[in-house]
């Protein structure tokens, strides 16, 4: 079956939303599963395998002794022209996986078998902006409900068993370069979505939803000066200006079209009862346009769920003029020091730096390149503070010529990007998919108008190696040494899953799915998926067998931005494919 957002008759959409919430089935995904879902081995409900992220696995029928052994069991095209970039990753439920493909479908696929049992297509307008692709990242699941968002700023809530629409919800203007790409999550019963936009000077929000019917519930703007609302009976309430004031830490009217959007979502720790957000770049690009520390752009943030107050933040880079955001994740760990169980987050920057912080208020515990090569900053100071190497910062630019070109790494690609790294219970070790390339960078002019790129910077990217761009690295939070590493020839654009079997998971542009022993990195097993493996991997339990799955289909920002980098992917070939393996039964063993 297949569903196309406008054709759906108002009167049966309206019955399919009563029938949803009148009953609850057995199925319905609750609060309570949400919470474990870290510790289930026989689903997957949230995205990062547990609202921390961490997308660790307790299985461990699949380990270093018989993974050479891992099959293929079935593939799922996700079919048609539509292919480009696959960045989603599965949610198992039941036996029926949730996935999404680019150009915002959803697809219900018998996990058992790959046969399709819905595809929801939504009618895109012609004139959505994304910035890097047209992709998606995957659901949020909750009662009986597959929700998403969708290129035109949408959130999408589809009946499990029909993939018809129980609500659809408007979140932001499409028109003024808003969109969704992030995978929505359930905190508290409560639907917690981030927006995009940011290379078009919009104002980055974070935002909660009643995941039942779709009602906004709260909203806090990511951008200094701008007000934050709950709603109650039906009307806005002001609930505090994030930062406390307008353009304190902005110039002028800047702080209006400020960027700072929360692009890639968030997860959330249960013992701070707190949301863990980053946000990503000040708008425009140009600096010098835009003095100040400009918060809260390039930062992580931890919310109160209850209403999006803000209750700490830190700013990773202050006065960003590289496009480094601080959208990338922040995981939660603990770890003993001294004797006393330190509450950490950890988070691996665009900047290159990674790090640690007390997620109970924010705080700067410690910071450590992980990458070979940081030039813009000479280092970081007692409170994480970046310290700049003004030479290395792009200059302003005259009334007719463009500023002063410099070379800078990493690039604004990032030493790390979107793709989710993952942390191990057992090794204590952080696997961090990497890249070293630099760029030249310059400032342009440029004036903000609605829907138009909101730059003022113009960059070429190129990598610092022959031999390599993308580096896989198992970093210690506690030491900031680096354990292992592995090279791969194109840039690292995907996911990683390590699990209780000693085995970390990953893909490369190159079209393979690879697993490497956690503790040493040896490259234990990898598959030919056809295509780049760009989504993020997961492994569940059913009928008593692990499974593994990923999603296959090359595309994301490097193709689109890459500039020298573009040169050594240029010829891998577009897909669109979910994979999922297991192990035949006599290849079983135990872990040794």
């Amino acid at each position: 079956m297949k569903h196309t957002g406008l054709r759906k008759p108002f009167a049966l959409t309206a019955l399919c939303a009563a029938m949803a919430l009148s009953s609850v089935s057995a199925w319905a995904v609750t609060d309570q599963e949400i919470l474990d879902d870290a510790k289930s081995t026989d689903q997957i409900v949230t995205n990062g395998l547990g609202l921390q992220g961490q997308r660790y696995s307790t299985l461990d029928a699949l380990n270093t002794e018989n993974v050479s052994q891992l099959r293929p069991v079935w593939g799922f095209s996700l079919g048609g022209e539509k292919q480009r970039g696959q960045e989603a990753q599965p949610l198992i439920k039941d036996g029926v996986m949730y996935v999404t493909g680019s150009y915002s479908r959803v697809f219900a696929i018998d996990a058992r078998t790959g046969k399709e049992l819905w595809q929801y297509d939504a009618r895109l307008p012609d004139g959505i902006m994304p910035c890097c692709d047209v992709i998606n990242r995957g659901v949020a699941l909750y009662d009986d409900l597959v929700i998403f968002g969708t290129l035109d700023a949408k959130l999408v809530a589809l009946n499990k068993d029909t993939g018809k629409v129980v609500w659809k919800k408007t979140v932001a203007d499409y028109k003024a370069g808003y969109s969704i790409s992030a995978a929505p999550m359930v905190v508290k019963g409560k639907l917690i979505t981030g927006l995009a936009g940011g290379e078009f000077g919009v104002v980055g929000m974070i935002q909660a939803f009643d995941p039942k019917n779709g009602e906004l519930l709260w909203s806090r703007p990511t951008v200094e000066g701008h007000m934050g609302y709950v709603m109650k009976d039906g009307k806005k309430v002001d609930n505090g200006i994030s930062g406390g004031e307008a353009g304190k830490t902005w110039p002028g009217d800047l702080w209006k079209t400020g960027g700072a959007a929360p692009w890639l979502g968030g997860y959330y720790d249960a013992d701070t009862d707190s949301l863990l957000f980053g946000t990503g770049n000040p708008s425009p690009w140009n600096s010098h346009l835009r003095p100040g520390d400009n918060l809260y752009s390039s930062s992580r943030l931890a919310l109160d769920p209850d209403d999006g107050s803000i209750k700490w933040h830190f700013q990773s880079t202050p006065h960003d003029g590289w496009d480094y955001d601080g959208v990338n994740e922040l995981i939660s760990f603990d770890y003993q020091d001294g004797g006393k169980t330190i509450k950490a987050a950890g988070t691996a920057d665009r900047n290159g730096f990674f790090y640690v912080l007390d997620r109970t208020n924010g705080k700067f515990i410690r910071g450590f390149p992980f990458v070979d090569k940081i030039t813009w900053a000479k280092g970081l100071d007692k409170d994480g503070r970046p310290i700049y190497d003004d030479a290395n910062r792009p200059g302003a630019p005259g009334d007719a010529d463009k500023g002063k070109s410099v070379t800078v790494a990493p690039s604004f690609l990032g030493g790390k990007n979107w793709m989710p790294m993952a942390y191990s219970q057992d090794t204590g070790l952080f696997y961090v998919p990497s890249n070293e390339w630099a760029m030249d960078i310059w400032n342009e002019g440029v004036a903000y108008k609605k829907g138009a790129a909101y730059l003022g910077a113009g960059f070429t990217i190129h990598p610092l190696n022959e031999e390599y761009i993308g580096v896989l690295r198992a970093i210690d939070p506690k030491t900031g040494k680096e354990v292992w590493r592995y090279k791969n020839y194109a840039p690292l654009w995907g996911g990683v899953l390590a699990t209780k079997g000693n085995l970390v998971f990953t893909g490369n542009p190159e079209g393979f799915l690879m697993a490497f022993n956690a503790k040493t990195g040896e490259k234990v097993y990898e598959f030919n998926t056809g295509s780049g493996v760009i989504g993020s991997p997961v492994t569940w339990e059913m009928d008593g067998e692990q499974y593994v799955s990923v999603l296959s289909g090359w595309g994301g920002a490097v193709p689109l931005w890459g500039g020298e980098v573009a040169k050594r992917i240029k010829d891998f070939n577009q897909g669109g494919m979910v994979w999922t393996f297991k192990l035949p039964k006599e290849q079983v063993v135990a872990k040794r």
